[in-house]
């Protein structure tokens, strides 16, 4: 029997600037996401759609969402195949698309995971697995546009042994 998990979150706006909702541009789009035992994100709309720059959007929160969920997926397949993993980065973008009448939706998300490995043998599988990381990702399984990989891998030995003796 399949398990199934629950994640709860609580959104609050903090946007009412004394006169609530009365007109589009009267109110704020401040609020705060926030669940048990984690600091509060600050939230707002995109600064196009009259949010707050220096707070977390939803679309940057999904975008963000999907780049978490392949690393968490993508290490965990890389520590299974023995493929020792020493530095990720990722520069994910999102692109969205508006549509008449005030709606949109994303078009797609490109991860461009940067993934260090020690071993040059451990180079080919590291670039691999992203395809079966991706498969295992709960959130890009949950979407309905595309989640594009463009993954690099480099080799770092690390520091090269000394050979020097003091004593």
């Amino acid at each position: 029997m399949p398990r199934t998990h629950h994640y709860e979150t609580t959104v609050t706006w903090t946007g009412n600037r004394g006169t609530g909702t009365s007109g589009y541009k009267a109110y704020g789009r401040d609020h705060d996401v926030s669940t048990a035992g984690c600091a509060p994100l600050a939230g707002s709309a995109d600064r196009t759609f009259h949010g707050d720059r220096d707070r977390w959007n939803p679309e940057l929160l999904l975008t963000a969402a999907l780049s978490q969920c392949h690393l968490l997926s993508y290490l965990h397949v890389c520590a299974d195949a023995g493929v020792v993993v020493t530095g990720y980065t990722d520069a994910a973008r999102g692109t969205m698309a508006e549509t008449a009448g005030g709606g949109g939706h994303f078009t797609e998300v490109v991860l461009r995971p940067r993934v260090t490995v020690r071993d040059p043998a451990m180079a080919e599988a590291a670039l691999r697995l992203h395809a079966e990381a991706s498969a295992r990702c709960f959130i890009a399984a949950s979407v309905n546009f595309p989640v594009r990989h463009e993954p690099e891998v480099t080799v770092d030995p690390g520091p090269a042994p000394r050979t020097d003796r003091q004593g």
